[in-house]
C-alpha cells in the first residue's frame, strides 16, 4: 500500500461492503453510510459466476459462500405452448474441469461480505442519506455534510444522486420471492418457461440463509413496471392461474405465496457511465453500469469492480492515476456486457412477435450448434472481455481456454 487513505464510501449493497472488505484489509480507514437502522439485503436470489467468486477468495470468504449456495451447472427454458427448448446453456460446455456458476441467497451473501467489511475494519454509519458528493466530503439528507476524504466511492446503485444521471426504467422488470425448494425442479439448474417474451417464469436454486435454514429457491415472473398497481390491485388467485397456465409445475411455490407482500417488485434501467471517475470520486457497480438481469452479471460485475478499484489504488500513489487505472481495467469487459445485456434482454422481455419467433425458430437452434455451446458458456460466466486484468488465468480456473479468461 502506497499511503493510508480515509475513505468514504456511499452505499452498503454488494458494491460498497466489497470495496470495504478489500479497501479495509488493505489499511485503509474506510466508513460505509447506509440510509437504514440497519444494514440489510434488498432482494431474492442472484448468481455467482466464476470471475465473481474469485473475487469472494480474494476477500477470504469464498469457500464459506460455496458452502451456502447451489452449485448451478445448467440455465434451461421452454417456449409455451410448443415446448420448444429456447435456452440450454450449460457451463461443462467450457471443459470437463470448467467451474460451475453458484446461486445464492442474497441475504447469505450480504452477511459474510458485511463480516469481511467490520473484520478489516471497515465502520458502518446508518441512517445516513447521501445526497451529494463535493471534494472530499459527503453531503447528507438532513443538511449535514461530513468531509476530509481522500476518496468517495458511489456504490448508491442505479438511483444513484453522485452520478449525475438518471437511470430510465426498463419496461419490464419482475417480482422475486424468497420460497422453500419445492417441487421436482433439479436443484442445479435456473429453469425458465417462456409466453413469447411478454410472459416468462423462472425458478432458481439459491442454497441456504444460513447452515441451519433449509434450502429455498428464488421463484421470479416477468412484469412491466406500468402494470405493477393493476397487479397488486387484483386478487391474487387472478395472477397465479396465469401462471399454472404458462407453467403447471410451478404450484408448490404458488401455494406458499399468500398475499402480495409475499412479493417483491424489481425495477431495472440499462445506463453506463461515460467514465465512473471525478475528482476523488469513483463509481462502482450499478452507479456506473446498470442492465437488466437477463445475463446474472450485476452482482460479478459489482465484485471485479471493487478489486479492480483495490488493485488499482495499491499499484498507484497518486489518486487520479489509480482511478484511471480502475478505469482502464474495467472498461472493455462492461462495454461488452452492457452491449450484450441490451441486445439479450428483448429475446426474454418484451412485446415483440417477430424477435420471439427469431429466438424460438433461428437462434435457439443456431445455439446448440458448435461452437456457439462454449461462446454462450463463456458469456454467461463472464468470462469474456477482459474481466479483470489483476485476475490471473491461473485464479479464474487453470483449465479454461486461455481464449476465455484476461491475460494477467
Amino acid at each position: 500500500m502506497r499511503r493510508r487513505l480515509d475513505i468514504a464510501i456511499a452505499g452498503c449493497g454488494v458494491a460498497g461492503l466489497s470495496c470495504a472488505a478489500l479497501l479495509g484489509r488493505a489499511g485503509h480507514r474506510v466508513l460505509v453510510f447506509d440510509k437504514l437502522d440497519a444494514p440489510q439485503p434488498i432482494g431474492s436470489g442472484l448468481v455467482l459466476q466464476p470471475v465473481g467468486l474469485a473475487v469472494l477468495d480474494e476477500i477470504g470468504i469464498g469457500a464459506r459462500m460455496r458452502a451456502l449456495g447451489a452449485p448451478l451447472h445448467r440455465l434451461f427454458g421452454r417456449a409455451a405452448p410448443s415446448q420448444r427448448i429456447v435456452l440450454d446453456v450449460r457451463y461443462s460446455a467450457l471443459g470437463r474441469d470448467a467451474p460451475n456458476g453458484l446461486a445464492v441467497h442474497r441475504g447469505a451473501l450480504f452477511s459474510l461480505l458485511l463480516n469481511a467489511a467490520q473484520e478489516a475494519g471497515a465502520e458502518i454509519v446508518t441512517r445516513r442519506e447521501v445526497v451529494g458528493v463535493e471534494t472530499g466530503a459527503l453531503a447528507f439528507a438532513h443538511g449535514e455534510q461530513v468531509g476530509g476524504f481522500d476518496l468517495v466511492i458511489d456504490a448508491l446503485g442505479m438511483r444513484s444522486p453522485l452520478n449525475g444521471r438518471t437511470a430510465t426504467p426498463l419496461q419490464f422488470g419482475a417480482l422475486w420471492a424468497s420460497l422453500d425448494w419445492a417441487g421436482d425442479f433439479d436443484p442445479h439448474t435456473l429453469e425458465q418457461r417462456y409466453e413469447r417474451a411478454r410472459k416468462m417464469a423462472g425458478v432458481l436454486p439459491i442454497g441456504r440463509l444460513d447452515a441451519h435454514t433449509p434450502m429455498r429457491a428464488a421463484f421470479f415472473w416477468s412484469l412491466k413496471g406500468e402494470a405493477y398497481d393493476a397487479w397488486r390491485a387484483a386478487p391474487l388467485n387472478d395472477w397465479k392461474d396465469e401462471v399454472r397456465g404458462l407453467w403447471p409445475a410451478t404450484e408448490p411455490y404458488l401455494v406458499q405465496l399468500r398475499t402480495h407482500d409475499d412479493l417483491v417488485f424489481a425495477r431495472y434501467a440499462h445506463r453506463t457511465l461515460a467514465s465512473p471517475c471525478a475528482l476523488g470520486l469513483a463509481h462502482v457497480g450499478d452507479s456506473w453500469h446498470c442492465a437488466s438481469p437477463q445475463l446474472g452479471q450485476g452482482a460479478n460485475m459489482a465484485l471485479l469492480d471493487a478489486l479492480a478499484l483495490a488493485r488499482a489504488l495499491e499499484a498507484n500513489a497518486d489518486i487520479a492515476d489509480a482511478l484511471g487505472a480502475y478505469a482502464c481495467m474495467r472498461l472493455w469487459h462492461i462495454r461488452l456486457y452492457q452491449a450484450a445485456s441490451f441486445l439479450f434482454t428483448p429475446a426474454y422481455q418484451s412485446d415483440s412477435v417477430a424477435i420471439a419467433w427469431l429466438r424460438d425458430w433461428i437462434m435457439a437452434p443456431l445455439s446448440r450448434a458448435p461452437p456457439a455451446p462454449a461462446l454462450l458458456a463463456g458469456l454467461v460466466a463472464g468470462a469474456w472481455g477482459a474481466p479483470l486484468r489483476a485476475i490471473s488465468a491461473h485464479d479464474l480456473a487453470p483449465a479454461w481456454p486461455k481464449r476465455l479468461v484476461a491475460p494477467s
